[in-house]
């Protein structure tokens, strides 16, 4: 983890041990709800202590020996001014709110559901903060092609092959960003039809390839097999300079590398935008089913794949003029009705 577990009290490490063990969550969830959950009790110690809660104090404030008494007398109202304190002094926005939220519901179901230390939790009827609902930004085709093509032109680069494959499956797969990375060799079918991914919560699912990736997987494999690891038995398939598997960092340097090359670095585009693009084409160009979609992109829920059944404003208008009623009024249209009424 980015933090030191050891700085957290007693029964978050608990809670982080029954994350990670029983529930089999990735250590970057537990990390992420320990970092939340730092955030709060600090705020809990600081004001049932009289400190302050702007300054730089705040957040180097110890909170290990904070005890089941602390934890115990956490009332409904505190977490409601935790989260005022987190939108107004924070500037977090809804859906910053909404994961805090949802790390203090989680501590206090496992306090109250999971084990015997609280009998009332105070977290359980508060409403999540509403997000704004917004569309998925995503590249359009054009914009794809313009970014496969910048990679696949970069003469100067020593890794242009496996940037190139790295793109590729993301715009082609919608893979997300630490899947790609945890990509091994043995995950890979020998005939290059499928590849095996680790997503959330630890849940593997097959991703099939189409000839895109096959022949940007197949372009690359040979370098790859000639790079030497640095550690023995890497088996990574994509690995740095340096012969390590290739981090977050550096897919996300080398992917806004190439969308600057591509003249679009303006957009603001990440590799999540990268996954948006994939299921917004998959969706509106390939008319996948959106059931197709939802086990494709490894989501939980059906509601949260229904975001990309969005469509054009082209797609609007087409639909719009096809109602028979769209000339109704016209001369034509009105001389036509009258004589097949006679």
């Amino acid at each position: 983890m980015a933090f030191d577990l050891e700085e957290m009290p007693d029964i978050v490490r608990e809670f982080a041990s029954y994350k990670s063990t029983i529930q089999q969550c990735s250590p970057k969830t537990v990390e992420e709800y320990c970092l939340d959950l730092r955030t709060f009790l600090r705020f809990i110690k600081a004001e049932r202590c009289g400190l302050p809660i702007t300054d730089e104090t705040f957040e180097s404030l110890d909170i290990s020996d904070i005890g089941m008494d602390v934890i115990r007398d956490i009332k409904t109202t505190d977490i409601y001014d935790f989260l005022m304190y987190a939108g107004g002094e924070r500037g977090n926005g809804p859906s910053a709110r909404a994961r805090k939220l949802s790390a203090i519901k989680a501590f206090f179901k496992y306090l109250t559901v999971k084990t015997t230390h609280l009998d009332v939790n105070p977290a359980a009827n508060i409403e999540s903060p509403k997000k704004k609902k917004s569309l998925p930004k995503h590249l359009t085709l054009e914009e794809s092609i313009d970014l496969l093509e910048a990679v696949k032109n970069d003469e100067t680069s020593k890794n242009r092959l496996r940037d190139y494959a790295i793109i590729t499956l993301f715009l082609n797969t919608g893979m997300r960003l630490s899947e790609l990375v945890g990509i091994s060799l043995p995950d890979i079918d020998r005939e290059l039809r499928s590849l095996r991914v680790v997503g959330k919560g630890n849940k593997e699912r097959i991703i099939y390839l189409n000839d895109a990736c096959r022949r940007a997987v197949a372009d690359y494999l040979p370098e790859r097999q000639a790079q030497p690891a640095k550690k023995k038995g890497e088996s990574a398939l994509f690995l740095s300079s340096q012969g390590n598997r290739i981090s977050v960092k550096t897919v996300q340097w080398l992917v806004g590398k190439y969308l600057g090359a591509a003249g679009l670095e303006y957009k603001h585009f990440s590799t999540h935008k990268l996954r948006h693009t994939a299921a917004t084409l998959m969706y509106q160009s390939g008319h996948v089913d959106v059931r197709v979609l939802k086990e494709i992109l490894g989501h939980e829920q059906l509601n949260t794949t229904q975001i990309y059944t969005h469509v054009s404003n082209e797609g609007m208008e087409e639909a719009v003029a096809a109602n028979p009623l769209a000339e109704y009024g016209s001369a034509k249209k009105r001389r036509v009705a009258r004589k097949d009424h006679e």
